[in-house]
């Protein structure tokens, strides 16, 4: 994709370039003309110096006898010459030509200024020339010098494009990085942009009350979250308190024993659930704490202890091959325990009997990461869009889970800057990575 500026800068240029190719393509004319009109403007103007010479001096200094009736006179390169003759004629002659002249045995084309005048009842014709070659010549000089002239304005005139392009430009590029750095409404950096330009000031000015406001709906939503969490929690808790009093009734019906437990697991499902939005919105709202430090390969090793005997139950084999390790500073260790645990537990309930789950860990130069595969069932493409939304089912046909555990573990990497990333195909199994940001400290 080519930036803004860019295509601004490459705009600017291809319409200089074709203005020089349209003023390549004319300037031969116009040069010529050009060059054509100075040199009869300096054909004339010798013609009326020679003219006010003759004034001055009489005739007879350029006539020198009866029997010599022509003055001629050429420069040493024959490029230029002025010659005066006597005429037979009464028609007074005014006009510019392009005539040979044959000039020691040379036959050279000049451009002609001829002119009549009278002197003593004789009239003259004074003839001006300059030859065509120096004046094919000239233009060419003149046309290379423009060339090179129109060459340099246009790079010269693109650099400054670019650079002012890149000047009023600057504000936007501090908007978008204002954006793209942003992870939270919250965070988002009000501090308005230095710049002159209205346009740049009434958009980051929108921006921030746009921000502002999604911040505000946000704070609303997890608050309404926090509150209806909180206030479930309390009836669930004392439903389920009665329940269980009531199982320790003797003789209880075996029908209604039955009914009883399963009201017990569903309010159980309940109460997590309950609790895992109270995590989400705790954790958007930067309500837990980022001050432990601690070894990724402890807490892996905690999370596997606690799995393994589910795993062992479920007839899967849990693999650990943590090579290599990563010291974490001002992070939370409770969440990071909850998110791998989530993602492990996760693998286990979607991975058949006879299947394995493999821990493993790399470090490559200054990142480091943490990779959970299984053998299990694997995603769809859907699925796989869908996979860290809040209630999607994995399994909509045995409609176990909630997808919260998943999302959680989305939550937490986000809190922590820790990308998560999912490679899955349909019946080899499901890969999730956790990259952790080249450094040891969030």
């Amino acid at each position: 994709m080519i930036r803004l500026r860019t295509k601004l800068s490459l705009f600017n240029l291809l319409t200089r370039l074709i203005v020089m190719a349209l003023f390549i393509i004319l300037m031969p004319f116009i040069i010529g003309r050009i060059n054509l009109r100075q040199v009869d403007f300096n054909l004339i103007e010798k013609r009326e110096r020679m003219i006010s010479l003759i004034s001055e001096t009489g005739i007879e200094p350029f006539i020198i006898s009866d029997t010599s009736n022509a003055f001629g006179s050429y420069n040493i390169l024959k490029e230029e010459f002025i010659s005066l003759e006597k005429i037979d004629t009464a028609e007074d002659l005014n006009y510019i030509e392009v005539s040979p002249r044959l000039i020691d045995g040379e036959e050279i084309v000049y451009r002609v200024l001829n002119y009549s005048f009278d002197v003593d009842d004789q009239k003259y014709l004074l003839a001006v020339g300059k030859s065509i070659q120096s004046i094919v010549d000239t233009g060419k000089d003149i046309r290379n010098v423009m060339l090179i002239f129109l060459i340099l304005i246009i790079l010269i005139n693109f650099i400054a494009d670019y650079q002012y392009t890149r000047i009023i430009l600057d504000p936007l590029e501090k908007i978008r990085n204002k954006l793209k750095l942003v992870s939270d409404p919250a965070l988002f950096d009000m501090t308005p942009v230095r710049t002159n330009t209205s346009d740049f000031i009434e958009l980051d000015k929108t921006l921030c009350a746009l921000m502002d406001n999604i911040n505000q709906l946000f704070r609303k939503e997890k608050d309404i979250t926090v509150n209806i969490s909180h206030e479930l929690l309390t009836p669930v808790s004392v439903l389920r308190s009665k329940l269980e009093n009531i199982l320790l009734i003797k003789d209880l019906d075996n029908d209604v024993e039955a009914r009883i437990e399963e009201s017990l697991k569903t309010l159980h499902r309940l109460q997590s659930l309950i609790n895992s939005l109270l995590m989400i919105a705790k954790i958007e709202s930067h309500q837990y704490l980022r001050e432990d430090s601690f070894s990724v390969k402890e807490v892996i090793e905690e999370v596997a202890d606690e799995i393994e005997p589910l795993s062992e139950d479920a007839g899967i084999m849990l693999i650990k091959e943590f090579k290599d390790d990563i010291s974490i500073e001002k992070a939370n260790r409770s969440l990071i325990f909850s998110m791998f645990f989530n993602i492990v537990n996760n693998s286990v309930r979607n991975t058949p009997a006879g299947g394995r789950i493999i821990i493993e860990s790399r470090k490559q130069n200054k990142d480091f990461s943490v990779m959970i595969s299984d053998t299990g069932k694997g995603l769809t493409g859907e699925q796989k869009e869908l996979l860290f939304s809040r209630f999607r089912m994995r399994n909509k046909e045995s409609g176990e889970g909630t997808g919260i555990g998943l999302a959680i573990a989305k939550t937490i990497a986000d809190f922590h800057q820790i990308d998560i990333s999912v490679d899955s195909d349909q019946g080899k199994g499901t890969k999730f990575t956790f990259l952790f940001p080249g450094k040891s400290t969030f």
